[in-house]
């Protein structure tokens, strides 16, 4: 089969090629799957560059997340059968993928493959920031940093089904025009130059009740300073490149949480609310009540320039990468 396989840690993808490699055979409870689509996520890139937390070892095949149908099962497996489409994640890049069977979700009908392999990592990072971490609440008003990146647009269309009061905020007016067509946020805010008076504004002084924060950096840094009172801050990550720090005499001042969200250790830590996070996200797919956007479907050759748009910024959504073109 063809993968793209990460042979060396280094900037610029130098390390990464597309191969042929053996195809991988189920073993006893796994499930092997003719991958249809696979999402690039941030932490994708960071991982060709030795830059993420989980470090696999050299070589491997990337990727988070993928849909697709089972073509095959080991020994034991029941629950799944050739031809049925499901939803799972690992060695992603790659035209099949080998799951433990019980990992796997069937693929909600209303969503394509690409729509499907976009949806998990993103929207449960969301959920488990707003419902478990801030404990979100009907007509808070809640802040969205990188409104349009993958992570961001899925907080945008869940804070919306959650009855928030949603604030699209983004570096880009164009991007922000296409969240505000697709969502119908209560307000959208470009954050350059500034947001935090803009953020008052709209909240009538108060600030935001929750803000929601994939960027870091300068956003952090200014995040603190047009939070409400009892506000939570979520920290989901840094993709301005810059960790920073707050001094903790604003969090005493302003009676406001710094929370960080990990949503999968969330589910390894609490194991049962885990589950329930999984089927929560899954059932509103299936509902129709949250929808992925996919900003582009590229073949797996193509992999590189699925990669670039997702460095470049120039993604609204997820880039997919389709190994069956």
């Amino acid at each position: 089969m063809r993968a793209l396989m990460v042979e060396a840690l280094a900037p610029d993808y130098a390390g990464c090629a597309l191969r042929e490699t053996p195809t991988p055979i189920p073993g006893p409870g796994e499930v092997r799957v003719r991958v249809k689509a696979a999402a690039v996520n941030f932490p994708d890139l960071l991982q060709t560059r030795g830059e993420y937390q989980h470090k696999p070892s050299l070589p491997f095949i990337p990727g988070l997340e993928w849909a697709g149908e089972v073509d095959a099962v080991g020994e034991g497996v029941t629950d799944w059968k050739p031809g049925d489409a499901v939803v799972g994640g690992g060695r992603a890049f790659a035209e099949f993928a080998v799951a433990p069977a019980a990992s796997l979700v069937a693929k909600p009908e209303r969503l394509s493959f690409a729509e499907a392999a976009a949806y998990g990592a993103a929207y449960l990072t969301a959920y488990v920031a707003l419902v478990r971490r801030a404990r979100a609440e009907p007509g808070e008003w809640l802040l969205v940093h990188g409104a349009a990146g993958g992570v961001g647009l899925a907080c945008v269309d869940l804070g919306q089904g959650l009855g928030l009061k949603v604030i699209a905020a983004s570096a880009s007016d164009a991007k922000l025009a296409v969240v505000q067509q697709l969502y119908g946020p209560e307000a959208v805010v470009n954050v350059t130059g500034g947001f935090r008076e803009q953020v008052k504004a709209i909240t009538g002084g108060r600030g935001a009740d929750i803000i929601y924060d994939p960027v870091g950096g300068d956003v952090f840094d200014e995040s603190v300073r047009c939070i409400a009172f009892d506000g939570r801050l979520l920290v989901i990550g840094f993709t301005s490149g810059r960790i920073p720090t707050v001094s903790v005499n604003m969090p005493l001042i302003k009676g406001f949480s710094v929370m960080g969200v990990r949503a999968g250790e969330y589910g390894r830590q609490f194991p049962e609310r885990g589950i329930e996070n999984r089927a929560a996200i899954w059932r509103l797919a299936a509902e129709g009540k949250t929808r992925p956007r996919v900003h582009a479907e590229l073949p797996l050759a193509c992999w590189r320039e699925a990669f670039d748009l997702l460095s470049d910024r120039a993604v609204i959504g997820k880039a997919v990468i389709r190994p069956d073109l």
